[in-house]
């Protein structure tokens, strides 16, 4: 009988994008909850697994030739479990690699700009107008170019749902907190919500809502410095 993934997460849209996919594709996972707020990303063990600091991270006991696999960064996990699987990842050809573009530009692209519009134009908006207004831009920009993906299909990489869409939606669903309209994107809207229909992604979320209910408040006096600051320049 396969072993269960351990999961590390938290409840981030990176961290949204694993859920996702283990409840598509019916993997069996242990969630281990990494609590970023009090600096749990720092403990030398879990550096060990993501020297990046980051969550998420995935250790399959069952991995490659029966060895033990630790991965981190979101789109490498997601192509692993993909080809864990057999699922959501065409397995070779054409499609495969429009796959693995289109999750290069999340990760390359989307997944930084709206990060960034998220810090300067929802967190600290004060004194930060300038970089609010570039990476709201950037961010609108991109949501553009979804959504002319999407003018003859309903999924962005091919003309099934893959990982690149997991992927996205793990970023697209933040656009309230970017500063911009979903609206001006019709096509990436109703994308959305056609992800947001998936009985898997609705599993996820209320995963995601419970750890947010039992987590709140649960955090550092020092937040800012865990996350932005300090001690996340001193990783400790």
């Amino acid at each position: 009988m396969p072993k269960k993934i351990d999961a590390y997460l938290w409840t981030t849209g990176n961290a949204r994008k694993i859920f996702v996919m283990f409840e598509e594709t019916g993997l069996e996972y242990n969630t281990l909850i990494v609590n970023i707020r009090k600096g749990e990303q720092f403990a030398p063990d879990f550096l060990k697994i993501s020297p990046n600091n980051k969550i998420p991270v995935i250790v399959d006991p069952d991995g490659p030739d029966g060895e033990t696999l630790s991965i981190f960064e979101s789109g490498a996990i997601l192509e692993y479990l993909g080809d864990k699987s057999g699922q959501l990842l065409p397995k070779s050809g054409v499609a495969r690699y429009k796959v693995i573009e289109w999750l290069h530009l999340v990760a390359a692209n989307l997944g930084p700009a709206l990060g960034q519009a998220h810090y300067f134009v929802h967190e600290f908006p004060e004194g930060n107008e300038h970089a609010a207004t570039r990476f709201r831009n950037e961010t609108a920009r991109l949501f553009k170019v979804l959504d002319e993906q999407l003018i003859d299909k309903d999924w962005i990489a091919t003309d099934a749902y893959t990982i690149a869409d997991i992927s996205a939606y793990g970023r697209v669903r933040g656009w309230k907190n970017a500063g911009i309209q979903i609206d001006d994107t019709p096509r990436l809207k109703d994308w959305l919500a056609r992800i947001e229909a998936r009985p898997a992604v609705q599993r996820a979320d209320k995963i995601i809502q419970a750890l947010n209910t039992k987590l709140r408040g649960d955090v550092a006096v020092d937040q800012h410095s865990i996350l932005y600051g300090d001690r996340q320049m001193a990783r400790k």
